[in-house]
């Protein structure tokens, strides 16, 4: 199972040329959990820089994979990820849901440089 951080998702639909390292969990949708807070933060950078049409595009892409909610227990376990690891909200809710599903995280963020089950890509 895989877990794309919004940072990939952003560079994928960018078409940059870090784009390469995520295509591969991005496409494989029957592998893919897609935390609900990624829909949040992929919408509202699309929409502020091409617009709604192109950010509602981006978003029915990324419900081929597996949508997972915020759950209470969810929050729960992300506070305490957060906690441990000094994490921001978004990203112990991104690393919650990914181990909760037992998935790797791919992600050019560095907050999650040298965590476990944790694919980090320099930008």
């Amino acid at each position: 199972m895989n877990v794309v951080d919004s940072s990939g998702w952003l560079e994928y639909f960018a078409g940059s040329p870090t784009a390469e390292h995520y295509a591969a969990a991005i496409e494989d949708f029957a592998n893919l959990v897609v935390p609900v807070i990624s829909l949040y933060e992929v919408f509202k950078r699309i929409l502020q820089q091409r617009g709604e049409g192109s950010a509602l595009q981006a978003i029915a892409f990324m419900q081929q994979g597996e949508v997972i909610e915020l759950t209470a227990p969810l929050s729960l376990s992300a506070a305490r990820i957060s906690v441990q690891e000094k994490l921001p909200m978004a990203d112990s809710i991104m690393l919650a849901t990914a181990r909760a599903h037992g998935a790797t995280l791919w992600t050019q963020d560095s907050d999650f440089r040298g965590l476990e089950n944790v694919r980090y890509f320099e930008k």
